[in-house]
């Protein structure tokens, strides 16, 4: 299938076909077209009972991939495998949801020994566990016992793994400053139009499951077709949004590395080696709450065919929580509630943009290590990254924090030497729990890659 997310659209439609034809209103799905305006061509009614194809159907429900339905037989079919493709009640339809994911989570988790595209599918499912499980809240102990067992597999593979991502080909992408790449190759593309990349700072792929269910509520003709990618490690802004915008790894940018400033015109340096012209590029960031007139403005501008957005909401909803991952949930809902997110990216849209959805990291709950007292002598003191202009600091600061982890400094400059803190901890005082990023967890270090397109087939 050449689209992926017209598939999956063309699935969703046909599933109340299928229900009215298992509730018997229905014999062969033939009036089901005109009674339920079916947008795609092809047969109305689907053997989705059928032996070979039940299982996937119910795996694209229980991932978020197809979402359940409203139909008059559901009570009818609370006992059948059907219930995971309907809106019961939420207690039930959770705790199935719950099971299926958990097991899921169990068999998929990839050995020391797996391929990215391994962790890049197992993000996904981890990400929808983690949102279902803030939601109902059942303080499960087998979560915890997998997200041990998450942290170190993932550890191990980034350890043995991570430094040769970055050579990796551009297209499908697998870290972040591959990104501009796959743009250049739309824009090369015989009938391309424009294309916009909008960053959202700080989005871990959870919150993204949250943000995505607001979105589908505000907005039911958006087709996104959902991946996701690596971000750079130590997970800071500086790092890794900048190599999102320079198309590079840091080690190219070294005397700017620990600030953003210099965006724009890391932005414009990429697409003038792909021979676009820099009236044709336009940025802007610090977007969120206001700036949409501003954006019109540029999206609106003749001759524009590129555009990079940073939406910092999220990013400083994190820096000030103080309620935790949950908390974090709650306030990536209530924004995206607002309406400001669908009203931009109906903005790009109707201008006629290929939007692509990304961040430049994740964020976890991490509890206190201890704060070091080291003085001005890091370069970058975060709660979950301290970063070193040599290898000697670092060694004597690893010496107080024995499980910190002496991060390689493979694609980063010499003078970037990043102690990462243990396991879920943070450089802040013992017992003290914060919502930071900077280290190397799942959640940090994997974030959403979404295409994003308007209403139609």
């Amino acid at each position: 299938m050449p689209e992926r997310t017209a598939f999956l659209s063309f699935l969703q439609e046909r599933w109340p076909v299928f229900l009215d034809q298992a509730a018997g209103s229905s014999s062969d799905g033939s009036n089901a077209e005109a009674s339920r305006s079916l947008s795609f061509s092809g047969p109305a009614l689907l053997p989705f009972d059928h032996a070979d194809i039940r299982v996937y159907i119910d795996n694209l429900f229980v991932e978020g991939n197809l979402q359940a339905v409203q139909h008059p037989s559901t009570n009818d079919f609370s006992e059948t495998w059907f219930r995971v493709g309907l809106q019961m009640d939420a207690e039930h339809r959770h705790a199935h949801r719950l099971e299926r994911l958990l097991e899921q989570a169990n068999s998929q988790l990839p050995e020391e020994a797996a391929g990215h595209a391994d962790w890049l599918r197992f993000s996904r499912v981890w990400a929808e566990l983690a949102a279902l499980n803030l939601e109902v809240r059942t303080g499960d102990e087998r979560l915890e016992s997998i997200q041990t067992r998450v942290d170190e597999s993932f550890s191990n593979w980034l350890a043995s793994r991570y430094a040769g991502l970055a050579n990796l080909p551009p297209v499908p992408p697998v870290m972040l400053h591959h990104l501009p790449r796959l743009l250049a190759r739309e824009l090369r593309e015989p009938d391309a139009g424009k294309v916009a990349l909008l960053v959202l700072d700080g989005l871990a792929l959870d919150q993204w499951v949250v943000i995505r269910h607001e979105l589908t509520e505000q907005r039911p003709g958006l087709h996104m077709q959902e991946d996701a990618v690596f971000a750079w490690i130590p997970t800071v802004t500086s790092v890794s949004r900048q190599a999102i915008f320079a198309g590079r790894p840091p080690l190219y940018f070294p005397d700017h590395l620990y600030t953003t400033d210099r965006e724009p015109v890391l932005w414009k340096q990429f697409w003038a080696r792909e021979g676009i012209d820099s009236k044709q590029v336009a940025f802007s960031k610090g977007l969120g709450q206001s700036g949409l007139d501003a954006v019109a403005k540029l999206a609106e501008r003749p001759g524009i065919r590129v555009l990079g957005l940073v939406v910092d909401t999220v990013d400083k909803i994190m820096h000030g929580m103080t309620l935790g991952t949950a908390g974090m949930h709650n306030q990536a809902r209530q924004w995206a509630a607002g309406g400001y997110l669908a009203e931009l990216l109906d903005l790009l849209l109707q201008n006629g943009y290929q939007v692509f959805l990304t961040s430049d990291h994740g964020n976890i709950e991490a509890h206190g290590c201890g704060r070091p007292a080291e003085g001005v002598i890091a370069d970058v003191r975060g709660e979950r990254v301290r970063i070193y202009p040599d290898e000697t600091l670092r060694r004597r600061m690893s010496e107080r924090f024995p499980s910190a982890w002496q991060w390689p400094s493979a694609g980063l400059p010499d003078d970037c030497q990043a102690l990462l803190a243990p396991n879920r901890s943070a450089f802040v005082r013992e017992g003290e729990r914060v919502v930071c990023h900077g280290g190397a967890c799942i959640e940090e270090v994997i974030v959403p890659l979404v295409r994003i397109a308007g209403a139609g087939p």
